[in-house]
């Protein structure tokens, strides 16, 4: 799977989902995990929370350090 197209998808479910936006806030390992539909490792499932909590506050995309980290982790 593509990181940076998994990445974009969470950050528009958060936006458009009041409920998803909610339990983001609350937790978003969770969140994240939960949308993925997968059990990622921590570091993994910290470094794409890191990424879409960055996009959602509008800061600077360091996609590319992730996706070099977890490449090959979704085939």
């Amino acid at each position: 799977m593509d990181i940076k197209k998994m990445i974009n998808e969470i950050v528009d479910k958060v936006k458009n989902d009041k409920d998803i936006a909610a339990k983001f806030a609350k937790d978003p390992v969770k969140t994240v995990e939960g949308l993925v539909g997968m059990d990622l490792p921590d570091d993994q499932v910290k470094m794409i929370t890191d990424q879409v909590q960055n996009k959602l506050a509008g800061k600077a995309d360091g996609i590319g350090g992730v996706v070099s980290k977890v490449k090959g982790l979704f085939g």
